[in-house]
């Protein structure tokens, strides 16, 4: 018995399924049990067979190439071979959204064979009907699957000149969406090249990124290439450049950009003013900021939260807290709505400079204007609470989640056991660590390494190591900073041995060698008084192509200073300045500590003024080391000079400047003028210590100063 099979054979290049030829074939019966459900071609099946089914399953089927409707097997030879894809995708190019279909539906199988000639093909019938869209789809599947070489072949004349023009400004879209900056910059550089002019939208694109990734020096590369070329920059081209030099800092060529402007007649929006007081506020140039402001408000431009709060945060940051709340009350007067995320700038800056009940009393002005904080705001507040030690108002914060019904985050966690750490208290962190995992937020690897550097502070390194090893068997992944903190317990400990292997281990699983965890490796070694390695770590660090710097030098000049090495420190100070590194107030802190305690005033005196000349600012530790060497040395005179020239320079002294005054003055028996700097130190919310008690109520004792004693404890008591 035999069963008469009618298979349609469709011609070559015209694919309409009507007056078809019918080719006859016989087969006994009993062969059909193997055969497939749906027909299948054998391997000498014309091209125009794929054609034919690919168009009239779309017609017949409400879903073509589902993988629930076609089995890969149908395609198998359209799969495996890229030349007969290429034939049938140019058989049915007159349906390209038919095309495109099919297409998208081969890309998705598994077993694809790719060619970089198919997708040339799909690429240019979607150009050539205008459909951007599906071609955006193919070039980000061929960028996907790392076939760069497409640019190449358009620019090489594969394709019509302007469809070429049209898929090169397609890819370079890709390449920007996904941050590509090297294809980025090399397929511009092509273009360009061979007479192909990028899309100026396609140029802003490329120039944001390079923006974003801090790469000035490109950017301005590709703005010039681009105008000298014949792209007419558009004002958001010049906004984003304003903007990369204004992250710079580099305001000299702000300035020039804004003539160019003003040349090619190309006048400022709205963006470029808040773009310019956002540069000039970080600058530091509050005064210029503010002009732009209200150059902006006289253009009748709109002004936003975005023109006011880099002004209102550069005010906090410069302490000018009347300033910043003028702008505050101007940005209302102006209509513009005070929003949580200016708040939370606002009290982010308070907390940095530690005035963290301010920043709280935002956060009740806030809720008074009906704004709802975030976590953010709460984050920020805990972590300026937990910075200052006050845990308690801390974890008044966190309760007060609960009431607002606002979920802690694992910052929020991680900010209260950083905190708890930090004030010596690790039995409460590590209760709060298993608190946050029953509450399902589970710790992360900031996690364990707080909890790392606390008990490694703290002297428990058997618990550091128990730490680090959880978080190696909960399988979360060990970073750098983990590393490091590591290793730094391992040479707290005296054991720069494991210490080294740590480092070994950290360059085996692809951590690059870098300066941190070299300095600290020196820094450890000198901490346990191992100088002659300390200084190998460093030449090793050199030979590694690891320049030191400031950090690797101030450590090695401290240990040796220690160790009373006065020549050797010298030497090195000299050789940073040979090498061009500049020393920090760190630095020269150390060297004039180290100086004026040994009574080598001269000296001393001598590095300050090197420091002034290098305008390194001092803090208020470099002049309580000055005032120490000059108590010791008796130069009571000068060091009232110090003492008046820290506070003309806006440092303000601290405790143990008012108690090395006032020890001096108790020895000299100027007993009036000790308890004066006593009292002018409680006026100042300046809490003494026990070295401070100790310096008055002794020395008065021995001498029985029945009446000043009278008065400064009247002082006490009040």
């Amino acid at each position: 018995m035999t069963l008469c099979l009618c298979i349609r054979a469709s011609r070559a290049f015209s694919i309409s399924a009507a007056n078809l030829p019918k080719v006859r074939f016989f087969f006994p019966f009993s062969t059909l049990h193997n055969c497939p459900s749906s027909p299948s071609p054998s391997s000498s099946c014309s091209d125009s067979y794929f054609a034919h089914l690919i168009l009239s399953s779309f017609r017949h089927k409400s879903l073509p190439f589902s993988d629930h409707l076609w089995s890969p097997n149908q395609f198998r030879r359209l799969l495996n071979d890229p030349y007969t894809l290429i034939r049938v995708l140019n058989m049915i190019r007159d349906n390209p959204r038919i095309a495109f279909r099919f297409f998208r539906w081969i890309q998705r199988q598994p077993d694809v064979k790719q060619s970089l000639t198919t997708f040339h093909l799909m690429l240019e019938v979607l150009a050539e009907n205008n459909l951007m869209r599906s071609a955006f789809w193919v070039a980000e599947r061929l960028v996907d699957i790392g076939m760069n070489g497409i640019v190449d072949f358009l620019i090489d004349g594969h394709s019509n000149r302007q469809i070429a023009l049209k898929l090169l400004d397609l890819l370079l879209w890709v390449y920007t969406k996904k941050s590509m900056v090297e294809q980025c910059l090399s397929s511009f550089n092509k273009m360009v090249r061979k007479g192909f002019l990028p899309d100026v939208k396609n140029c802003n694109r490329i120039l944001r990124i390079l923006r974003d990734q801090g790469m000035k020096d490109k950017s301005r590369e590709v703005y010039q290439i681009m105008v000298e070329h014949g792209v007419k920059p558009t004002i958001i081209t010049y906004n984003i450049m304003l903007d990369t030099f204004c992250k710079a800092g580099e305001m000299h060529r702000v300035h020039q950009m804004q003539l160019e402007m003003q040349d090619r007649g190309c006048l400022p929006n709205d963006v470029t003013y808040n773009v310019l007081i956002n540069g000039y506020s970080k600058k530091g140039d509050l005064e210029k900021a503010r002009a732009y402001k209200e150059q902006m408000l006289q253009s009748g431009l709109p002004v936003s939260s975005y023109s006011y709060n880099p002004l209102i945060y550069g005010y906090y940051k410069q302490d000018l807290l009347a300033d910043a709340l003028s702008v505050r009350v101007e940005m209302v007067n102006e209509g513009v709505s005070p929003s949580v995320c200016k708040y939370n700038i606002c009290m982010l800056v308070l907390c940095k400079y530690g005035r963290v009940a301010d920043a709280r009393q935002l956060l009740l002005e806030m809720v008074n204007m009906n704004l709802e904080p975030d976590i953010i705001s709460y984050n920020t507040l805990i972590h300026g609470y937990s910075r200052i030690g006050n845990m308690g108002e801390a974890f008044i914060l966190f309760d007060e989640l609960r009431v607002r019904n606002i979920c802690p985050t694992v910052i929020t966690y991680n900010t209260l056991i950083d905190g708890l750490c930090r004030s010596g208290d690790l039995k409460v962190a590590q209760q709060l660590k298993e608190a946050m995992t029953r509450r399902g937020i589970l710790p992360d690897v900031v996690t364990y390494t707080i909890l790392v550097n606390g008990f490694c502070k703290n002297g428990n390194l058997s618990m550091a190591a128990s730490c680090y090893d959880e978080m190696q068997r909960r399988g979360i992944k060990v970073d750098r900073y983990a590393y490091t903190t590591r290793i730094v317990g391992e040479l707290k400990l005296g054991d720069s041995v494991k210490a080294f292997c740590l480092h070994e281990e950290m360059l085996a699983k692809g951590f690059p060698p870098d300066l941190i965890i070299y300095n600290v490796h020196v820094h450890g070694l000198c901490k346990v008084e191992n100088l002659e390695e300390a200084t190998e770590v460093a030449r090793r660090m050199a030979r590694e192509g690891l320049d030191p710097d400031h950090i690797t030098y101030t450590t090695l000049i401290h240990a040796c200073l220690e160790k009373g090495h006065f020549k050797s420190a010298r030497v090195l100070y000299s050789e940073m300045l040979t090498r061009g590194i500049s020393p920090s107030v760190v630095t020269y802190t150390v060297l004039i500590h180290a100086y004026a305690a040994r009574g080598r005033i001269e000296q001393a005196l001598s590095f300050f003024r090197a420091m002034q000349e290098q305008r390194v600012r001092p803090n208020v530790i470099t002049y309580n080391a000055l005032l120490n060497g000059l108590r010791k040395a008796r130069q009571i005179d000068l060091a009232y000079k110090f003492f008046s020239e820290m506070e003309e320079m806006g440092i303000l002294p601290n405790k143990y400047s008012y108690t090395i005054l006032i020890d001096k003055n108790c020895e000299l028996e100027n007993w009036e003028e000790a308890v004066k700097l006593y009292k002018e130190m409680l006026d100042r919310g300046i809490q003494p210590d026990h070295c401070t008690y100790s310096s008055l109520f002794k020395r008065l004792d021995t001498d029985h100063m029945s009446r000043e004693l009278q008065f400064l404890r009247s002082l006490l008591l009040s």
